[in-house]
């Protein structure tokens, strides 16, 4: 019985802290894995279709119930003269919420220079939060014990909402630099029926730049710097880091602060071998503007797969992005 009290308030302590700003919108971490749903020009930009696979798990060891699972495939369409992808993302929130989001992203290439291309990307997606209260104990239900001794008198409501959204994005891809920009939510929908503010998932702008710099004799090695910006309504979020390793292994590093006080650290690996590669990261709090934060904040997890090899031509660059 506790168990489900600790569940339900954890879930509102989440929708409330710096993973889940003012318009409760979930945030899975400064990754490149989840890019097809938060920046619609990194559609194809890849070149081969690769098929994205993650499983998030918020808070671990904290029994919060808190998961996310992603999948998204993209690919290059010389027929389109640019990339295309879709995508679905599921989290589950405490076993009361559960958002579900799914849609279609398309980007255009433009060959702007000798070695300068630009993407320019747009997606639409739908949006569906439902919720069950079954597991669920709401404060009338506690005697001064701390007992849960009789029904609610509070009526609940399980009836969902679906809405739609857009968002929009661009690619500016050099010889060695990758810099980007997106606008999500821009219809900013809001989750409830009654049209509270509370509700509204507010727009969201990504700001991301990479590098890739080939080192050792014949560039066997990489250096993969990193930085990248967020922010949703008076919530933001920055972070700078690096990945460095071979084709076959890579680890990274990733500072973030955030302005709720926040100081986090990320760290992973990735393993790549023919058309496979496996991934982890690991997101933990080091310096707390909430006390009530836990350390560990976010386990990472998936795989990738490049399913098909398409004819890119002169039209488009292949964009090696840092594989976090």
């Amino acid at each position: 019985m506790f168990m489900a009290l600790r569940g339900y308030l954890a879930t509102l302590l989440l929708i409330t802290s710096a993973y889940y700003a003012e318009g409760q919108d979930t945030w899975y971490g400064p990754g490149f894995q989840t890019m097809v749903m938060r920046n619609p020009a990194f559609s194809g930009s890849e070149g081969d279709g690769i098929l994205r696979i993650s499983y998030m798990n918020f808070y671990p060891g904290n029994h919060y119930n808190l998961h996310s699972v992603y999948l998204s495939y993209d690919s290059y369409v010389p027929v389109l003269h640019g990339g295309a992808g879709l995508y679905i993302s599921s989290d589950y929130l405490g076993g009361i919420i559960n958002d579900i989001r799914s849609g279609f992203s398309y980007a255009y290439f433009l060959k702007a220079g000798n070695d300068f291309y630009i993407n320019g990307g747009l997606s639409a997606s739908v949006y569906r939060r439902a919720f069950s209260f079954r597991g669920a104990v709401l404060p009338d239900q506690i005697d001064p014990t701390g007992i849960v001794a009789w029904p609610s008198g509070e009526t609940l409501a399980n009836r969902g909402r679906t809405v739609f959204d857009i968002g929009t994005g661009f690619i500016f891809s050099g010889p060695v630099f990758t810099g980007g920009f997106s606008i999500n939510h821009l219809a900013e929908p809001t989750l409830s029926e009654k049209g509270s503010p509370a509700d509204r998932v507010m727009r969201r702008l990504l700001i991301h730049l990479s590098a890739d710099i080939g080192m050792g004799g014949r560039g066997t090695y990489s250096l993969q710097p990193l930085a990248l910006a967020e922010m949703q309504d008076r919530f933001f979020i920055a972070g700078a880091g690096a990945s460095a390793g071979n084709d076959s292994f890579k680890v990274n590093v990733i500072c973030l602060a955030d302005n709720n006080n926040n100081i986090d650290f990320q760290t992973g690996f990735s393993l790549r071998t023919g058309r496979m590669a496996i991934y982890y990261n690991y997101l933990f709090n080091i310096v707390s503007g909430n006390t009530s934060m836990p350390f560990s904040l976010l386990h990472q997890t998936g795989v990738s797969f490049s399913l098909n090899s398409v004819e890119k031509r002169y039209i488009m660059k292949t964009i090696k992005y840092p594989d976090l």
